[in-house]
């Protein structure tokens, strides 16, 4: 987006130049040597078996900077594992492939719960808490880089815009998260459109005091899953296992790093990827889970600031609140789409906002039973404290070394 508008808290740092990418690999291929970089990939098999991912290998085959790659492999069998271990061995740079599934893996997050850390949560907050603390354990990269694995316009050059900031020399930032646009022959990314915006604008218009609802609101698309980060935060930070994600890790920044030490980065002209399913009849799938715990996890940020919301504001006003401003969201996208030339389908975008009207009146009422929900995983600082060598346990699992075996069977 050629614009250089700053607004709200975070700095953002703009693609004005589209040649400025090749600067860029040129600069990292030089700071990397003082700052090295790593890359966590998290991944299910049958992404494996779309044109996207193997579109990110062609792409990750021309980087030379970065100093390691991990992939987290999720619901693979051992067949599988190797077709994709194989597969990575081709890249130039040091690579991983973490199989979340095999017994040691299994083995080292049983461990972990006999300790009394809650990590037994499936999903991709799992997944890239386990890169994490691999790539923490190997002990070489000083800023750890997040990817999905199902971008279907991906090129290297997002990455470069992706981790620069961390390891320029006059920057000093601690934290990176991407901005794109999301369209096809329509606007896409309708979770960030037409629920989480909204949902933060009604709780700053109800009245709800939250410096974190500020911060939230200034990024740009603040679900997206490509980030980065220096190893110091990595270690500190605690993340939810399951959608809510995203919302967690910036309620942990907000919490540990001065607004003006983040950043969000341009990354794209346009940006794809697979889409999920509504799922209105099933609450457990698709965007109708999503939105609930992007909601409870929202919550839980703002009460974790400080702020009090009141049990009748988030069961009764506030899905109200949302549904008005969601609406009037729909109307902007409506002129946006009608502007580029782009389909529109109101009658689609109005039912999306009615269902995340009830995924988020079902949230509010689960967040007042429970407002603790679900527990967040442990940063790797606690694990180091509660397990005896957790990270060197981890790299054991993690490449399958007979060492492992030794331990287990001791």
């Amino acid at each position: 987006m050629a614009d250089f508008y700053q607004t709200g808290l975070v700095p953002t740092l703009h693609s004005l130049r589209r040649d400025a990418a090749h600067h860029l690999d040129a600069e990292l291929n030089r700071l990397g040597r003082e700052k090295s970089i790593g890359l966590v990939l998290p991944a299910l098999y049958s992404e494996f078996e779309t044109p996207a991912m193997h579109g990110i290998l062609d792409q990750l085959q021309r980087v030379t900077w970065l100093r390691r790659i991990v992939l987290v492999l999720s619901r693979a069998d051992e067949e599988q594992y190797e077709q994709v271990r194989r597969l990575f061995e081709r890249l130039p740079v040091e690579s991983t492939v973490l199989w979340l599934d095999s017994e040691p893996i299994q083995d080292f997050l049983r461990t972990s719960e006999e300790a009394g850390l809650r990590v037994q949560s499936p999903g991709k907050g799992q997944a890239c808490w386990l890169g994490t603390g691999y790539l923490l354990a190997k002990g070489d990269c000083d800023v750890i880089a997040f990817q999905d694995c199902d971008i279907k316009t991906y090129h290297r050059h997002m990455l470069s815009r992706l981790v620069y900031p961390l390891v320029a020399e006059d920057c000093q930032f601690e934290f990176a998260k991407a901005f794109y646009p999301r369209f096809t022959a329509q606007l896409n990314g309708r979770v960030t459109r037409l629920f989480l915006t909204p949902l933060v604008r009604a709780l700053q218009d109800a009245g709800v005091q939250s410096g974190f609802l500020r911060f939230l609101d200034s990024f740009r698309y603040g679900l997206s899953g490509e980030i980065a980060m220096t190893k110091a935060l990595a270690r500190n930070l605690r993340v939810s296992p399951d959608w809510g994600l995203e919302v967690s890790t910036l309620s942990e920044v907000w919490q540990k790093v001065p607004a003006m030490r983040t950043c969000q980065v341009d990354l794209t002209d346009c940006y794809d990827h697979k889409h999920q399913i509504l799922s209105p009849a099933d609450s457990s799938r698709g965007l109708n889970k999503m939105t609930r715990d992007i909601a409870k996890a929202l919550f839980t940020a703002v009460c974790r600031d400080g702020a009090v919301m009141q049990d009748e504001l988030l069961k009764a006003t506030l899905p109200h609140s949302y549904a008005k401003a969601a609406g009037e969201m729909v109307t902007r996208y409506a002129a946006d789409a009608q502007f580029n030339g782009l389909d529109y389908d109101l009658h689609s975008e109005e039912f999306s906002v009615e269902l995340f009207s009830e995924s988020l009146a079902g949230a509010a009422r689960e967040f007042v039973e429970n407002p603790m929900g679900v527990p967040a995983l442990p940063s790797w600082l606690r694990m180091e404290h509660a397990v005896p060598e957790a990270l060197a346990r981890l790299v054991t699992a993690a490449e399958r070394d007979p060492a492992w075996f030794q331990v287990a069977t001791a």
